[in-house]
């Protein structure tokens, strides 16, 4: 008998924020945020969230693949999507908020010691936890709402680090008897409460619980166009912000990826 998913309790404990909401869970798919996608663009924009048991072309941030479990044999990962119209004033820092949110339903009382890497990840002992990765498609053209698709990645079982840039963390490390469809009901409505919390204000709420986790603040780093600096912290719109020699940058998430100097000891 297949491991049950709680999709009826999800979706109870969703109805009261978002009427209508549905949640699916299929056993194979290309890509949960792709599918989504391609919904919207037919016109399928109602409130969703997608799990995927398997996933063969999940994908990351500048195109980068995610991979999940390829079989029944390999440690477990959770990949959904979710979808729903949304309309901030400032799209700006969402991922964040987003990476804020599972960090806190993941380890709500810092003793596991999650921390956020700017712009979309979650790390665990300077390990790669969790992708985040955010997607829009526009539902009229001027119109300020858009479909917000927001794709999850987390290792839930021990990984292989092979051909990864960022060795890679897993759930179970603190959490032995963990399984995707437990850690999805842990995630599920807070994300969505923050999600909400977002439309309404913006990052603003967000950047001190951000700021509590952010790894990189402090510390020497390096982006991908050479440039090095002194981390100072993200702003009010959630932008990076790098001393250099000659001046402070601020740095978007859409132009540059960034990484430690030295990894702490």
């Amino acid at each position: 008998m297949a491991a049950p998913w709680f999709e009826d309790e999800i979706a109870g404990a969703l109805a009261p924020l978002v009427p209508g909401f549905a949640v699916e869970v299929v056993p194979e798919i290309d890509s949960t945020s792709s599918e989504l996608m391609r919904r919207a663009r037919d016109g399928h924009r109602a409130p969703v969230l997608l799990a995927a048991e398997r996933q063969t072309a999940g994908h990351g941030r500048m195109g980068r693949a995610w991979q999940s479990a390829q079989s029944e044999r390999e440690p477990a990962t959770l990949t959904f999507s979710l979808g729903l119209p949304l309309a901030p004033r400032d799209w700006s820092g969402l991922s964040l908020a987003v990476g804020v949110s599972v960090a806190e339903s993941l380890d709500p009382s810092s003793a596991v010691g999650l921390s956020l890497k700017w712009p979309n990840d979650l790390w665990y002992q300077e390990r790669k936890l969790v992708g985040i990765l955010i997607e829009t498609a526009v539902l009229q053209p001027d119109a300020a709402e858009r479909y917000l698709v927001i794709g999850i990645g987390i290792n839930i079982g021990a990984r292989d680090a092979t051909g990864l840039s960022t060795p890679p963390a897993w759930v179970q490390e603190w959490r032995p008897l963990a399984t995707p469809a437990e850690v999805l009901r842990d995630i599920a409505l807070p994300l969505v409460r923050d999600v909400q919390l977002f439309d309404r204000d913006g990052f603003v709420p967000f950047a001190a619980r951000f700021a509590a986790r952010d790894v990189l603040r402090g510390r020497e780093v390096r982006l991908s166009d050479g440039t090095e600096g002194l981390c100072e912290g993200v702003g009010w719109g959630g932008e990076l912000l790098v001393r250099t020699a000659s001046e402070v940058k601020s740095i978007i998430s859409a132009e540059v990826s960034v990484r430690p100097v030295r990894t702490r000891p």
